[in-house]
């Protein structure tokens, strides 16, 4: 991030050294603000959304089949065992080790998924945004959400510098609020309670 801010300020302050004969107009898009509002994400979304459920619910599953696992080894008679006894504890180890694999390979899986159903959207986003830059002769185009893991790298501009609804228009979309719908997030499966580890 650092980098992308230390980037912007370069040319910031380049565009800022050119001589005053050159024709310079800098515009930027909120891409968040567009992809929300194009059709195909919502399409999007509802994929990941049904994703997410079905590890939801196989992770709930895994949960119920070690608690009632669980339950039973913390039945055995006194008289059991310890043969027995540790080889149960080890199947229960077992069985919450995988819970822990399967959440975190979920969510990974469920992070790529997001990032190849997105990447033709963003893509369109990037082709009609050159076009509109070329319509109208900006000469660079910053990201407005770039640096949103701290501060957006773009602190002032002009109201005729967002390109944003621009680029909808260009696409056959009528600009809404900027309060419509997030963009398609992924996340991981809802956290259930977490699996207690077996007695001793």
């Amino acid at each position: 991030m650092k980098n992308k801010f230390v980037l912007a300020l370069g040319l910031i302050f380049g565009l800022a050294t050119m001589p005053l004969t050159a024709q310079v107009k800098i515009g930027f898009i909120n891409a968040d603000y567009i992809l929300a509002q194009m059709p195909e994400a919502k399409q999007v979304e509802e994929d990941l959304k049904n994703t997410q459920k079905q590890y939801e619910t196989l992770y709930q599953s895994k949960v119920k089949d070690f608690q009632d696992k669980l339950a039973a080894f913390e039945k055995l008679p006194a008289t059991t065992s310890d043969v027995i006894k540790q080889d149960k504890e080890k199947e229960l180890q077992n069985l919450q080790s995988s819970i822990q694999e399967f959440q975190q390979n979920s969510q990974t899986s469920l992070q790529k998924k997001q990032a190849q159903l997105l990447q033709p959207l963003l893509k369109k986003i990037e082709e009609n945004m050159h076009a509109v830059a070329d319509a109208n002769a900006f000469t660079y185009v910053f990201n407005y959400d770039a640096g949103m893991g701290t501060a957006p790298i773009l602190l002032h501009f002009p109201a005729d510098a967002n390109m944003s609804d621009l680029v909808l228009k260009k696409m056959g979309i009528t600009p809404k609020p900027a309060t419509a719908a997030a963009a398609p997030a992924a996340s991981a499966p809802a956290a259930a309670p977490k699996p207690a580890a077996p007695k001793k």
